[in-house]
């Protein structure tokens, strides 16, 4: 069954934030940390900085009733930059790509700021921000083989 979570952006310090969250709730992580060197290199995407390698790609951590939060380390090597108001998403993980889909085309309508959902390494994903200036994100993760 499908699930919904809150995605944060941190400036460079989600693995500390993290472990404190950890103490606080005392829960532990969903899946184990990744980082921005764990992904695979990407045909046109140069490699990241070393002083980026070890940031945070995709961290998760239950909390309560069943919500978890999830979480990367924003990188201005690839453009982005944290400011208030891009920080939090409302990560949306249905069980097939055809609900992505349909709750993308629903929530993208008028908005902005938007990636169709797409295969990635992980999974099906896509992002937006809708015409309220909510962020919304789409995952549908690859089942195990």
């Amino acid at each position: 069954m499908g699930n919904v979570s809150i995605y944060l952006n941190f400036a460079g310090n989600a693995e500390e934030a993290f472990n404190h969250y950890k103490k606080v709730f005392g829960t532990e992580f969903s899946n184990p940390l990744m980082r921005m060197k764990d992904a695979p290199p990407r045909e046109g995407v140069p490699p990241l900085p070393e002083e980026e390698q070890n940031k945070v790609m995709h961290v998760a951590l239950p909390i309560l009733g069943g919500l978890e939060i999830m979480a990367t380390d924003v990188l201005e090597s690839m453009g982005h930059k944290l400011i208030e108001g891009n920080n939090v998403t409302i990560s949306l993980n249905p069980d097939t790509t055809e609900e992505a889909d349909k709750l993308f085309k629903g929530l993208s309508e008028g908005g902005t700021d938007s990636v169709a959902p797409h295969n990635e390494f992980w999974g099906y994903w896509g992002t937006c921000k809708d015409r309220f200036g909510i962020r919304w994100m789409f995952n549908v993760m690859k089942r195990p083989q």
